[in-house]
């Protein structure tokens, strides 16, 4: 690896550059588009993850608005790092996805040729229509809460690729078949060229970052290639070596798509609340670094132990993060706490700039007549 910027980049230009990632994109299939993957979380404090991150980049939008546009958008649910939303073109990199027997397959062996028999013909199905159809005993799912197991066949089979989501309802994933995923599993993509671009993604949506980053999401990407998975690391150590850009930065290795030098980023302005997923914040290791404080996501933590809040959204003043904000809507109002870091002034530019993003928000979450 070597760099592509004569000059030695700098914690700031680092930061400059990483703000690239917020781009604005004139619509969500932009967005989309120019991200490929954006993460889901199901908690709403005051958004789920995937409309704060959206809200980011696209102006206008409102929360829900992915839920709403899915069925008409290129978009499908699927794994890369995490549960996310990617376009087609980024699914293809993710199959034929080879997995093994789900847990629900032990306690009910025939239960997903029910399944796959009950979706042919269907555009879609409610997991609740599944259950009241076929029955079963409800089980354990992956947080420790209780779903039924056909809900689970469901979530099996959209693994395996051979159902999709097809929209939501009420954030409830309704499922049909997926033609465009049978036709990969019939003519895939070269595997050198999925599991590049899977390396590429992710160097492109969250660097710069250090190389001990890209390594760590390339790490969580087996949800994404379970059978593929030393290839992939393989071709992760081939992209540091061969084709990625790079440099040390107080002694931390960092990596980023080749011809996008740090240096050629503005320097970002004004103040910005962004959610905790957020390809900007979603390296801990890296704000850490760029910003000299660290920030924790604490919604797992228990109350007493927090140290900045149930869902602290960080706040960025002309690109350094300065603090932090928990928002919650309260009677129809939007309610805000905040928290900044030692030594940073609260002057009124920056008390402008935080009403400015709260109104923002109000827009954002429908909060205005």
């Amino acid at each position: 690896m070597s760099s592509s910027d004569p000059a030695a980049p700098t914690r700031a230009t680092l930061r400059a550059a990483a703000w690239r990632t917020l781009d604005r994109a004139p619509d969500v299939q932009a967005a989309l588009d120019r991200m490929g993957f954006v993460q889901a979380d199901p908690i709403r404090a005051p958004a789920r993850a995937q409309d704060l991150t959206l809200m980011a980049r696209v102006p206008g939008y409102r929360a829900g608005d992915l839920e709403r546009l899915y069925p008409a958008l290129d978009a499908e649910e699927d794994m890369l790092p995490n549960y996310g939303f990617v376009t087609r073109r980024v699914q293809a990199l993710l199959h034929p996805r080879e997995v093994g027997a789900a847990q629900v397959e032990a306690a009910h062996p025939e239960l997903l040729d029910e399944v796959r028999a009950l979706l042919a013909g269907q555009d879609d199905l409610h997991p609740r229509e599944v259950a009241a159809r076929l029955g079963r005993d409800r089980v354990v799912n992956a947080w420790g809460g209780q779903s039924s197991a056909s809900t689970r066949a469901l979530e099996a089979l959209h693994r395996r690729g051979e159902v999709r989501v097809t929209r939501r309802v009420s954030g409830v994933r309704l499922y049909g078949p997926a033609p465009h995923l049978a036709a990969l599993r019939a003519s895939p993509l070269g595997e050198e060229e999925r599991l590049r671009g899977a390396v590429h993604l992710l160097a492109a949506l969250y660097g710069p970052l250090p190389e001990a980053s890209l390594g760590y999401l390339v790490g969580l990407s087996h949800l994404g290639f379970p059978h593929l998975y030393t290839e992939l690391r393989a071709a992760f150590r081939r992209a540091v070596r061969e084709e990625l850009a790079g440099a040390a930065v107080d002694g931390v290795r960092y990596v980023w798509p080749a011809g996008h030098p740090p240096g050629d980023a503005p320097a970002p302005r004004g103040v910005q609340i962004v959610g905790p997923f957020d390809p900007l914040v979603w390296d801990r290791r890296r704000f850490a670094h760029l910003h000299g404080w660290t920030y924790k996501f604490e919604a797992y933590t228990p109350a007493p132990a927090r140290q900045f809040g149930y869902y602290a959204l960080p706040v960025f003043q002309a690109g350094r993060a300065v603090g932090w904000a928990n928002l919650k809507v309260v009677g129809g109002e939007l309610s805000a706490e905040f928290g900044f870091v030692e030594g940073v002034r609260q002057t009124a530019t920056l008390s402008r700039g935080l009403e400015t993003e709260l109104a923002r928000y109000r827009e954002f979450l429908g909060l205005v007549p």
